[in-house]
Protein backbone atom coordinates (compact mmCIF):
# COMPACT_ATOMS: atom_id res chain seq x y z
CA UNK A 1 0.00 0.00 0.00
CA UNK A 2 2.98 2.35 -0.08
CA UNK A 3 3.43 2.90 -3.80
CA UNK A 4 4.04 6.42 -5.00
CA UNK A 5 0.50 6.97 -6.23
CA UNK A 6 -1.17 5.41 -3.21
CA UNK A 7 0.80 7.79 -1.00
CA UNK A 8 -1.65 10.50 -2.15
CA UNK A 9 -4.07 9.19 0.50
CA UNK A 10 -3.86 7.28 3.76
CA UNK A 11 -5.75 4.10 4.63
CA UNK A 12 -7.78 4.55 7.83
CA UNK A 13 -9.46 1.17 7.97
CA UNK A 14 -10.37 -1.77 5.76
CA UNK A 15 -12.89 -4.59 6.03
CA UNK A 16 -14.22 -7.18 3.62
CA UNK A 17 -16.81 -4.72 2.35
CA UNK A 18 -15.49 -1.21 2.97
CA UNK A 19 -12.33 0.87 2.79
CA UNK A 20 -12.00 4.20 4.60
CA UNK A 21 -9.29 6.60 3.44
CA UNK A 22 -8.01 10.01 4.49
CA UNK A 23 -8.05 12.24 1.39
CA UNK A 24 -5.64 15.18 1.31
CA UNK A 25 -6.68 18.59 0.02
CA UNK A 26 -5.92 19.03 -3.67
CA UNK A 27 -6.66 15.44 -4.71
CA UNK A 28 -9.58 15.05 -7.10
CA UNK A 29 -12.01 12.27 -6.20
CA UNK A 30 -13.02 11.29 -9.76
CA UNK A 31 -11.42 11.80 -13.19
CA UNK A 32 -12.85 14.79 -15.05
CA UNK A 33 -11.40 14.09 -18.49
CA UNK A 34 -9.17 11.51 -20.22
CA UNK A 35 -5.52 12.10 -19.47
CA UNK A 36 -6.36 14.39 -16.54
CA UNK A 37 -4.58 14.52 -13.18
CA UNK A 38 -4.27 11.53 -10.87
CA UNK A 39 -7.37 11.04 -8.75
CA UNK A 40 -8.48 9.18 -5.66
CA UNK A 41 -10.47 6.84 -7.90
CA UNK A 42 -7.28 6.01 -9.85
CA UNK A 43 -5.44 5.19 -6.67
CA UNK A 44 -8.28 3.09 -5.30
CA UNK A 45 -8.59 1.19 -8.58
CA UNK A 46 -4.90 0.35 -8.35
CA UNK A 47 -5.13 -0.58 -4.70
CA UNK A 48 -8.18 -2.81 -5.17
CA UNK A 49 -7.08 -4.39 -8.45
CA UNK A 50 -7.35 -7.92 -7.01
CA UNK A 51 -10.87 -7.34 -5.72
CA UNK A 52 -11.96 -5.78 -9.02
CA UNK A 53 -10.54 -8.76 -10.97
CA UNK A 54 -12.70 -11.02 -8.81
CA UNK A 55 -15.99 -9.19 -9.30
CA UNK A 56 -15.55 -6.31 -6.88
CA UNK A 57 -15.85 -2.62 -7.62
CA UNK A 58 -14.85 0.85 -6.43
CA UNK A 59 -17.92 2.76 -5.22
CA UNK A 60 -17.07 6.03 -3.51
CA UNK A 61 -19.86 6.68 -1.02
CA UNK A 62 -19.19 10.30 -0.07
CA UNK A 63 -17.60 12.71 -2.53
CA UNK A 64 -15.45 15.56 -1.24
CA UNK A 65 -14.55 18.67 -3.20
CA UNK A 66 -11.00 18.80 -4.50
CA UNK A 67 -9.91 21.25 -1.77
CA UNK A 68 -11.78 19.46 1.02
CA UNK A 69 -9.76 16.94 3.03
CA UNK A 70 -10.77 14.08 5.27
CA UNK A 71 -12.62 10.79 5.48
CA UNK A 72 -13.88 9.12 2.30
CA UNK A 73 -15.73 5.81 2.48
CA UNK A 74 -15.47 3.29 -0.35
CA UNK A 75 -17.62 0.21 -0.94
CA UNK A 76 -15.65 -2.69 -2.39
CA UNK A 77 -18.62 -4.58 -3.83
CA UNK A 78 -22.19 -4.00 -4.98
CA UNK A 79 -23.95 -5.35 -1.83
CA UNK A 80 -21.84 -3.02 0.36
CA UNK A 81 -22.71 -0.06 -1.88
CA UNK A 82 -26.42 -0.91 -1.55
CA UNK A 83 -26.06 -1.21 2.22
CA UNK A 84 -24.50 2.24 2.42
CA UNK A 85 -27.17 3.72 0.15
CA UNK A 86 -30.01 2.31 2.27
CA UNK A 87 -28.27 3.51 5.45
CA UNK A 88 -28.21 7.03 3.97
CA UNK A 89 -31.95 6.86 3.30
CA UNK A 90 -32.61 5.75 6.89
CA UNK A 91 -30.39 8.46 8.38
CA UNK A 92 -27.85 5.93 9.66
CA UNK A 93 -24.95 7.47 7.70
CA UNK A 94 -23.61 10.57 9.43
CA UNK A 95 -20.74 12.97 8.70
CA UNK A 96 -19.00 15.55 10.85
CA UNK A 97 -16.71 18.29 9.59
CA UNK A 98 -14.28 20.80 11.07
CA UNK A 99 -14.45 24.17 9.36
CA UNK A 100 -12.57 27.42 9.93
CA UNK A 101 -14.67 30.49 9.18
CA UNK A 102 -14.27 34.26 9.09
CA UNK A 103 -15.70 36.09 12.10
CA UNK A 104 -17.26 35.25 15.44
CA UNK A 105 -20.90 34.17 15.12
CA UNK A 106 -23.40 35.59 17.61
CA UNK A 107 -24.59 32.06 18.28
CA UNK A 108 -22.97 28.99 19.85
CA UNK A 109 -25.13 26.55 17.90
CA UNK A 110 -27.20 27.08 14.79
CA UNK A 111 -29.18 24.96 12.37
CA UNK A 112 -29.30 26.37 8.83
CA UNK A 113 -32.35 25.05 7.01
CA UNK A 114 -32.06 26.67 3.60
CA UNK A 115 -32.74 25.09 0.16
CA UNK A 116 -29.91 25.12 -2.38
CA UNK A 117 -29.94 25.49 -6.16
CA UNK A 118 -27.36 26.05 -8.88
CA UNK A 119 -27.20 29.84 -9.07
CA UNK A 120 -27.24 29.83 -12.87
CA UNK A 121 -30.76 28.37 -12.83
CA UNK A 122 -32.24 31.46 -11.16
CA UNK A 123 -29.84 34.32 -12.02
CA UNK A 124 -26.69 35.06 -13.96
CA UNK A 125 -23.51 33.46 -12.63
CA UNK A 126 -20.07 33.37 -14.26
CA UNK A 127 -19.31 30.08 -12.46
CA UNK A 128 -21.37 27.06 -13.57
CA UNK A 129 -20.90 25.13 -10.31
CA UNK A 130 -21.86 28.01 -8.00
CA UNK A 131 -24.75 27.23 -5.62
CA UNK A 132 -27.11 29.62 -3.85
CA UNK A 133 -29.84 29.62 -1.23
CA UNK A 134 -33.19 29.88 -3.04
CA UNK A 135 -36.76 28.75 -2.23
CA UNK A 136 -36.87 26.79 -5.52
CA UNK A 137 -33.85 24.72 -4.47
CA UNK A 138 -33.52 21.27 -2.91
CA UNK A 139 -33.95 20.79 0.82
CA UNK A 140 -30.66 21.32 2.66
CA UNK A 141 -29.94 21.37 6.39
CA UNK A 142 -26.68 21.83 8.33
CA UNK A 143 -26.05 22.02 12.08
CA UNK A 144 -23.18 24.23 13.24
CA UNK A 145 -21.49 24.46 16.65
CA UNK A 146 -18.71 26.81 17.75
CA UNK A 147 -15.62 24.99 19.06
CA UNK A 148 -13.17 27.90 19.42
CA UNK A 149 -13.03 31.61 18.71
CA UNK A 150 -9.63 32.95 17.68
CA UNK A 151 -7.81 36.08 16.51
CA UNK A 152 -5.12 36.32 13.88
CA UNK A 153 -1.84 37.34 15.49
CA UNK A 154 -0.96 39.49 12.47
CA UNK A 155 -3.94 41.84 12.48
CA UNK A 156 -6.50 40.70 15.06
CA UNK A 157 -8.79 39.34 12.37
CA UNK A 158 -11.46 37.14 13.88
CA UNK A 159 -11.91 33.47 12.95
CA UNK A 160 -13.82 30.57 14.46
CA UNK A 161 -13.39 26.82 14.40
CA UNK A 162 -16.76 25.17 13.94
CA UNK A 163 -18.19 21.70 13.92
CA UNK A 164 -20.57 21.16 11.00
CA UNK A 165 -23.00 18.27 10.71
CA UNK A 166 -24.79 18.16 7.34
CA UNK A 167 -28.14 16.37 7.48
CA UNK A 168 -28.42 16.41 3.70
CA UNK A 169 -25.74 16.04 1.04
CA UNK A 170 -26.07 18.90 -1.44
CA UNK A 171 -23.18 20.21 -3.54
CA UNK A 172 -21.13 22.84 -1.62
CA UNK A 173 -23.71 22.65 1.18
CA UNK A 174 -21.54 23.49 4.20
CA UNK A 175 -19.73 26.29 2.38
CA UNK A 176 -22.93 27.95 1.15
CA UNK A 177 -24.71 27.54 4.48
CA UNK A 178 -21.74 28.98 6.38
CA UNK A 179 -21.72 32.03 4.11
CA UNK A 180 -25.51 32.31 4.45
CA UNK A 181 -25.07 32.32 8.23
CA UNK A 182 -22.64 35.24 7.97
CA UNK A 183 -19.44 33.25 8.61
CA UNK A 184 -17.97 32.21 5.23
CA UNK A 185 -15.23 29.61 5.11
CA UNK A 186 -11.65 30.86 5.27
CA UNK A 187 -9.94 30.25 1.91
CA UNK A 188 -13.22 29.74 0.02
CA UNK A 189 -12.59 31.28 -3.40
CA UNK A 190 -16.23 31.04 -4.47
CA UNK A 191 -18.39 31.95 -1.47
CA UNK A 192 -16.24 33.91 1.00
CA UNK A 193 -15.63 37.21 -0.80
CA UNK A 194 -17.41 36.76 -4.12
CA UNK A 195 -16.88 34.71 -7.26
CA UNK A 196 -14.29 37.21 -8.54
CA UNK A 197 -11.78 35.41 -6.29
CA UNK A 198 -12.51 32.11 -8.01
CA UNK A 199 -12.21 33.66 -11.46
CA UNK A 200 -8.93 35.35 -10.53
CA UNK A 201 -7.58 32.06 -9.22
CA UNK A 202 -8.52 30.25 -12.45
CA UNK A 203 -6.74 32.90 -14.52
CA UNK A 204 -3.74 33.76 -12.32
CA UNK A 205 -3.37 31.03 -9.72
CA UNK A 206 -2.80 31.86 -6.07
CA UNK A 207 -1.78 35.53 -5.83
CA UNK A 208 -0.75 37.90 -3.04
CA UNK A 209 -4.06 39.75 -3.47
CA UNK A 210 -6.01 36.52 -2.95
CA UNK A 211 -3.88 35.74 0.10
CA UNK A 212 -4.84 39.09 1.63
CA UNK A 213 -8.53 38.40 1.08
CA UNK A 214 -8.79 34.69 1.81
CA UNK A 215 -5.83 33.93 4.18
CA UNK A 216 -5.51 30.28 3.09
CA UNK A 217 -4.86 28.85 -0.41
CA UNK A 218 -7.64 26.28 0.00
CA UNK A 219 -10.98 26.33 1.74
CA UNK A 220 -10.66 25.30 5.36
CA UNK A 221 -13.06 22.35 5.35
CA UNK A 222 -12.18 18.87 6.65
CA UNK A 223 -14.36 15.76 7.01
CA UNK A 224 -13.26 14.69 10.47
CA UNK A 225 -15.65 11.85 11.30
CA UNK A 226 -18.00 9.50 9.53
CA UNK A 227 -20.30 6.82 10.92
CA UNK A 228 -22.17 4.01 9.21
CA UNK A 229 -24.36 2.23 11.72
CA UNK A 230 -22.14 1.48 14.72
CA UNK A 231 -18.84 1.87 12.85
CA UNK A 232 -17.01 5.21 12.96
CA UNK A 233 -13.93 6.44 11.09
CA UNK A 234 -12.03 9.57 12.14
CA UNK A 235 -9.36 11.85 10.70
CA UNK A 236 -7.36 14.48 12.57
CA UNK A 237 -7.27 18.05 11.29
CA UNK A 238 -4.46 18.15 8.68
CA UNK A 239 -1.24 20.07 9.12
CA UNK A 240 -2.07 23.12 7.01
CA UNK A 241 -5.23 23.87 8.99
CA UNK A 242 -3.66 23.00 12.35
CA UNK A 243 -0.70 25.27 11.59
CA UNK A 244 -3.02 28.13 10.65
CA UNK A 245 -4.84 27.83 13.97
CA UNK A 246 -1.76 27.43 16.14
CA UNK A 247 0.87 29.53 14.35
CA UNK A 248 -1.22 32.32 12.83
CA UNK A 249 -3.97 32.62 15.46
CA UNK A 250 -4.50 32.71 19.21
CA UNK A 251 -7.51 31.34 21.06
CA UNK A 252 -9.73 33.94 22.73
CA UNK A 253 -11.07 32.75 26.14
CA UNK A 254 -14.85 32.69 26.35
Amino acid sequence: MNTQNQADFRILDESEDFLAVDKPAGLLVHPTKPGGPWTLWDGLSQLLIYEIANGGQVSIINRLDRETSGVVLVAKNAPAARTAGLAMQRGEFTKEYRVIVFGWPEWEELTVDAPLIRRGEVEDSPVWLERAVHPAGSVARTRFRVIERLERREDGGRVSLLEARPETGRTHQIRVHAAHAGVPVVGDKLYAKGSHCYLEFIQMGWTSDLAKELWLPRHALHCSRMSLGETTWASDLPGDLTNFLTDSCRVVPR
